[in-house]
């Protein structure tokens, strides 16, 4: 089964000046259950509305939003959100934030903490648990906010950029860290980035949107086999077809 998003529009009024501004225009798509989807489009376009919608924190203008065919219902269905600025809570430890969703579920508080201890240690974050997020970098401040975002089981994971801050080579590490986590958890992900090579590198689909209002202008299904080269043949040639779409659009819409 998995998520449907169907006819989902988006529009903001503006009280003051009756201005209207339409951001998602009729966006229709299925994500199968454990599919890795990545989201590519201009930036400002709705990508990020988007993905607030799916989570719950903002309401679609028209449309339905389904998982296994009825409606979501956000006091049962646990949809992730993993944000690029981490939003991590300062004033707790490592272990306290990744604890923080079984919290909030009233779980007891030895079983949270020793099921967030178990994610410290899969994470690569063991001896780490007693620091706060300054004292991370911004590789393990990404993990634990990973990390939070998957200990509470969700059926669907968003990312919103979740590596478009980090340096190459921390960005590469984290990329085949997340890939590992989706093998094993096959979780389904709705992945929004900007970086193509990224899109190609993780991704089972990949979606280009339009400027805004954003409608879906071309789907591509990534074949190459798993664990992926980057420079390999195959990925070049997706990564082509992909530019020379966002580029063909770009010159639509100018």
């Amino acid at each position: 089964m998995g998520l449907e998003i169907v006819k989902l529009n988006k529009t903001f009024s503006n009280r003051k000046t009756a201005e209207t501004v339409q951001v998602l225009n009729d966006i229709n798509y299925h994500v199968h259950d454990g599919r890795f989807v990545s989201i590519v489009g201009p930036s400002g376009c709705g990508k990020t509305t988007l993905l607030r919608i799916i989570a719950g924190l903002e309401n679609s203008s028209a449309g339905n939003l389904l998982l296994d065919g009825r409606e979501i219902s956000f006091d049962v269905d646990r949809i992730g959100l993993v944000f690029q600025e981490y939003a991590l809570f300062p004033w707790r430890t490592t272990l306290q934030n990744i604890e923080l969703g079984l919290e909030m579920m009233d779980v007891p508080k030895k079983e949270r903490r020793d099921t967030a201890m178990d994610y410290i240690r899969s994470f690569g974050l063991a001896d780490f648990e007693n620091r706060y997020p300054h004292e991370l970098s911004g590789g393990m401040q990404q993990r634990v906010a990973i990390a939070r975002t998957l200990i509470t089981d969700p059926r669907v994971v968003l990312m919103d950029e979740p590596f478009g801050s980090l340096d190459s080579q921390t960005r590469n590490t984290l990329q085949k860290f997340l890939l590992d986590l989706w093998q094993k958890q096959k979780v389904t992900i709705i992945f929004v980035t900007h970086n193509v090579d990224e899109a190609v590198f993780l991704s089972d689909e990949v979606l280009v949107f339009s400027k805004r209002p954003a409608r879906i202008v071309a789907r591509f299904d990534i074949a190459a086999s798993r664990p992926r080269e980057r420079t390999s043949t195959e990925c070049n040639q997706m990564r082509k077809m992909i530019l020379d779409a966002l580029k063909a659009e770009k010159m639509e819409t100018s």
